[in-house]
C-alpha cells in the first residue's frame, strides 16, 4: 500500500486544513466510484450515524473531554479504513487528480527583486 494513503499530512507540508479537506473529497470521490465495493461504503456512512445518533460508548455529559474524543476517533477510524480497503490503485488516481486540481501551496512572498513583470504586447 502506497505510504501517502495513511500520511495525515503530506511532504510537501500542506497546511492541515488544506489536508483535511482533500481527505474529504478523496473519500467523496471514492464513495462515487463504481470500482470501490459496495459494502465497504458502508464504513464512512457508519461513522457518520454514529457522530450523530444517541447511542454513544463515552457520554459527553459524564466525561465531557472523552465524550468528544471517541466521536472524534470513530470519525477517523471509519474514514482510515475506508481510504485504507480501496483499491490502491483507485485510490492514487483520485489523489493524483485531485493534488492536480489543487492550487499552489502557500509560501512566503518572493523578494520585490526576484519578481519578473510580464506585461502583454501592445497590437500594432
Amino acid at each position: 500500500m502506497p505510504k501517502e494513503k495513511f500520511a495525515l499530512i503530506s511532504p510537501e507540508k500542506a497546511g492541515l486544513i488544506q489536508e483535511l479537506v482533500l481527505r474529504i473529497k478523496l473519500i467523496l470521490r471514492l464513495m462515487a466510484d463504481r470500482r470501490v465495493n459496495f459494502f465497504l461504503k458502508f464504513l464512512p456512512i457508519a461513522a457518520l450515524v454514529y457522530l450523530f445518533s444517541p447511542v454513544d460508548l463515552a457520554p459527553g455529559l459524564t466525561l465531557p473531554v472523552i465524550g468528544a474524543l471517541d466521536d472524534a476517533a470513530v470519525l477517523w477510524m471509519g474514514a482510515s479504513l475506508f481510504v485504507a480497503l480501496c483499491p490502491d490503485n483507485v485510490v492514487q488516481e483520485h489523489l493524483d487528480k485531485l493534488r492536480k486540481a489543487t492550487p499552489g501551496l502557500w509560501r512566503e512572498a518572493k523578494r520585490e527583486s526576484e519578481i519578473i513583470e510580464i506585461r502583454p504586447q501592445e497590437e500594432e
